[in-house]
């Protein structure tokens, strides 16, 4: 069975290693995920070149997506390096401080002072420190420690139900981004967006980027992490101004709490289905592979779970950068995806009630699905430019392997993070029939169908225009 969700995998130094990778990509990587909240621009790169070397190697392309690190807003240094907080004790975040004590701390983000009043909870290190706010004088924040522990250098704070001014695309993110299209990368996922016009922003200085550089235009993923950025309107604007979004469970949690977040990573993949946007689930999935060989039962279930939301692609993190077991850690998720899938249920007929479709290519697009599901086809195969056909066939549950045949080298890359779509690189002939009967033979290459199969294909005529797919064919394999 091949399997329709995605796993995306963060590079680093576990994982960094031309042979790890391949063995990476053999246990089933889709995507990787370059964070740049760490390393240098030309840790990226050399990094970027290796995929994309990797890749050429074995035959097959993979996306590539620049995580830009975002407004992370954090205390400064401590002069021994940490201090612990005291229950009940009094403490001072204070924009003045240079190395900081038992008493008081310094602060990255000097607008800390301005966003928060007494009475406010600041959530430091992911939440295993809170502080309540007494009062604010000048630059000094007065807090009162409500759960305490050791604090250490550059550990971030979080303002429990969100409400913190700080921009979506710093100046290092600005630059990250740039540098991240220059070298050639597929996606690019924005972090802490409030709202629309915080992608909106994104999408222009991208579409810059790209045109400055002569490289198509990146896809957009939208970090959902604020408690601003889930309000309806604020959510809406982002999934319509992004391409996909990812639920980032980390500091969603910290900032809306942890029991609302299973309901919301809901909510979140079903808007953006509905959309025609792909999503990402990710934070802390098979984390305690991290250092053991196999993931716990609730990992199992969370990853699962994640799946039969109808997530387009599941994300590991420290799993596979730092991890022991990277390459194992893929093999586990992929088994979990499988085997979850087979539980999905199809309800095309229903899904397709009340829809009015506009657009020549996306009827057909629709249609092949219903007739594949109806004539219970081996496969849907889609010759595409643009990737748009395939894109639209994924945001439908169907037990059929989608194939987007494409001579198109970015198309293939962009396709593998949706849903159920196995993006295939074929040169097409201009010739319809000649078209047909090479899709018919890779197909079978592939071993993907055998005589007395069937397949639904989609194409436009004339062959080789974005956007023309106007044809759905029956084919019966010989």
């Amino acid at each position: 069975m091949l399997r329709a969700t995605k796993i995306i995998a963060t590079l680093g130094p576990a994982s960094e290693k031309p042979e790890v990778l391949r063995d990476m990509i053999r246990a089933g990587l889709d995507v990787v995920r370059m964070n740049f909240s760490h390393g240098t621009v030309e840790d990226h790169r050399a990094r970027h070149d290796m995929v994309r070397s990797i890749c050429a190697e074995v035959g097959r392309e993979l996306g590539i997506m620049a995580d830009l690190q975002g407004p992370k807003i954090r205390v400064g240094k401590f002069a021994e390096g940490k201090a612990i907080l005291k229950e009940g004790a009094a403490f001072i975040l204070d924009v003045a401080c240079n190395l900081g004590n038992e008493e008081r701390v310094g602060l990255d983000y000097k607008n800390l002072p301005n966003d928060v009043r007494a009475g406010d909870r600041l959530l430091l290190n992911d939440g295993l420190i809170v502080l309540r706010v007494e009062s604010v004088k000048g630059g000094e924040i007065h807090t009162r420690v409500e759960l305490g522990g050791a604090l250490s250098n550059n550990k971030g704070i979080n303002r429990a139900g969100g409400g913190l001014t700080a921009p979506a695309l710093t100046e290092k993110d600005i630059q990250d981004l740039d540098a991240a299209i220059a070298m050639g990368v597929d996606f690019v996922a924005i972090s802490f967006p409030k709202d629309g016009a915080d992608m909106a922003h994104a999408r222009k200085l991208a579409d810059a980027a790209s045109a400055k550089h002569g490289v198509p235009k990146v896809k957009l993923i939208a970090k959902v992490e604020r408690a601003e950025a889930i309000e309806p309107d604020a959510l809406n604007s982002i999934i319509a101004e992004s391409d996909g979004i990812m639920v980032a469970r980390g500091d969603l949690a910290i900032e809306v709490g942890n029991p609302a977040v299973p309901a919301l990573q809901k909510r979140m993949i079903k808007l953006a289905r509905e959309a025609d946007k792909f999503t990402i689930t990710a934070t802390q999935m098979m984390e305690s592979m991290i250092s053991a060989p196999v993931p716990t039962r609730a990992e199992v279930s969370d990853v699962a779970n994640a799946v039969l939301d109808g997530t387009d692609a599941v994300m590991l993190s420290a799993e596979s950068a730092t991890g022991m077991y990277p390459v194992k850690t893929i093999e586990q998720m992929a088994e979990i995806c499988i085997e979850a899938e087979k539980s999905e249920q199809v309800r095309l007929d229903t899904d397709f009630l009340d829809q009015t479709f506009t657009r020549i290519d996306q009827t057909i697009a629709l249609g092949a699905l219903f007739t594949a599901h109806h004539l219970h086809a081996t496969a849907i195969a889609a010759l595409t430019q643009s990737g748009s056909t395939p894109i639209w066939m994924s945001r439908h549950n169907i037990h059929v392997p989608i194939f987007a045949l494409t001579p198109n080298i970015s198309t293939q890359r962009v396709l593998s993070t949706y849903r159920n779509v196995t993006p295939l690189a074929l040169a097409l002939s201009n010739d319809r029939d000649t078209a047909l009967a090479q899709v018919e033979a890779r197909l079978k290459e592939l071993g993907a169908v055998k005589a007395g199969d069937t397949i639904v294909l989609t194409v436009g005529a004339p062959m080789g225009s974005p956007g023309g797919t106007n044809t759905l064919k029956i084919i019966n394999v010989k």
